[in-house]
């Protein structure tokens, strides 16, 4: 448990979980991770627990600090605030010792949640939301990936990759887990109010796990986002260039330039995902076609070669249409389709030829 000024809460949490062990008929320790100023520490040594005290600050930390630390086969992790009954532990106990699951988690979203424990807009909207996120972007399959009552084997736990030392640690171990394909079950629990006064900032702590989920997801930050403006934008500029329609729609100069911006735009946004991907070592990379052949496949030299290729046809158009320019006087140059194309190809060909160098140096020094 980390505990920052738990004094209110500890002794309660710590009967329960003594409970919990006698009823799961285990040898157990509880490890307090403090950083408090009350009289957190001294109570729960008294009552027999081992505390330790991290030398910095942060909730993930906390728990990462404490894990280094503990000794038993399972790992069983929760806050001291007294909103987990901890009496529930055998409950997420059995599905991971019984080999069911590789982290067991207390759904508090499909149990029950007494009034004053949550506020409405952590249990209707915060909650429900970061776990939808958490569910698209990383497969997890969880209704409720915010609750702090975990349990995990020891072999799962080492197996994750845990760095973040705030309160998005909590998605982290999700996101980790998933990655890895390790089994998550979920128990319905009840959750209660709190004892002490609460310490998260629902505002903040929310959009720190919403940064770091998409910091780890550039598929979906960057790849899908820019894939589907360039294939929109794409098709916009094939519709105009050709003067159809579709129904009542007519595609004209306006939209050709709008396509034009989209599509440049898009290929920007896809050379983003594929730096993310190699840069950064997300927890889960992206897998679009796209993306894999422009990080794994397609070489400097190759792509490059396209790059200059497509600048070299739209700036040798754009050469004739100078030269007639500057021949009939340097009058009004009418905006053509063709025109508008051609400075698309040399935009996409700067942007293949830059974006690939870009890549390709951070690949070397990754192998430095």
């Amino acid at each position: 448990m980390p505990t920052l000024n738990e004094e209110e809460g500890i002794a309660k949490c710590i009967e329960m979980i003594l409970n919990a062990l006698e009823t799961m008929d285990i040898t157990g320790e509880i490890v307090v991770s403090d950083s408090s100023t009350d009289r957190t520490p001294e109570i729960a040594e008294a009552m027999g627990a081992r505390v330790v005290v991290p030398d910095k600050g942060g909730y993930g930390y906390a728990y990462q600090y404490a894990f280094e630390r503990t000794r038993g086969e399972y790992i069983a992790i929760g806050d001291a605030d007294c909103t987990y009954d901890f009496e529930e532990l055998p409950k997420l106990f059995d599905l991971v010792r019984d080999g069911d699951a590789d982290m067991a988690m207390g759904s508090r979203l499909e149990g029950e949640i007494l009034p004053g424990s949550m506020p409405p807009l952590h249990q209707y909207v915060g909650n429900p939301l970061l776990t939808k996120f958490l569910n698209v972007f990383y497969g997890a399959g969880v209704s409720d990936a915010h609750s702090g009552m975990r349990v995990m084997s020891r072999d799962a736990l080492e197996s994750l990759d845990l760095k973040t030392t705030g309160m998005e640690f909590a998605s982290e171990m999700i996101m980790e887990a998933g990655a890895r394909d390790l089994t998550i079950a979920e128990v319905p629990i009840t959750y209660h109010p709190r004892e002490g006064e609460a310490t998260l900032e629902s505002f903040q702590d929310g959009w720190r796990h919403v940064k770091f989920m998409l910091q780890n997801a550039p598929g979906y930050l960057f790849s899908a986002p820019g894939l589907a403006m360039g294939g929109f934008g794409g098709l916009v500029m094939t519709l105009a260039f050709t003067n159809s329609s579709v129904g009542p729609m007519a595609f004209g100069s306006h939209s050709l330039l709008a396509g034009t911006l989209l599509l440049v735009l898009g290929v920007y946004l896809t050379y983003l995902g594929v730096f993310a991907s190699v840069a950064s070592n997300p927890i889960q990379k992206p897998d679009d076609p796209v993306t894999t052949f422009l990080s794994h496949t397609v070489s400097l030299e190759r792509g490059a070669f396209a790059g200059a290729s497509l600048f070299v046809l739209g700036g040798a158009y754009m050469g004739v249409q100078t030269f007639q320019w500057a021949a009939g006087g340097f009058s009004n140059l009418p905006l053509t389709p063709e025109n508008v194309v051609a400075f698309a190809l040399m935009v996409v060909g700067v942007q293949m030829v830059f974006g690939l160098f870009l890549v390709d140096a951070v690949k070397q020094s990754n192998h430095r």
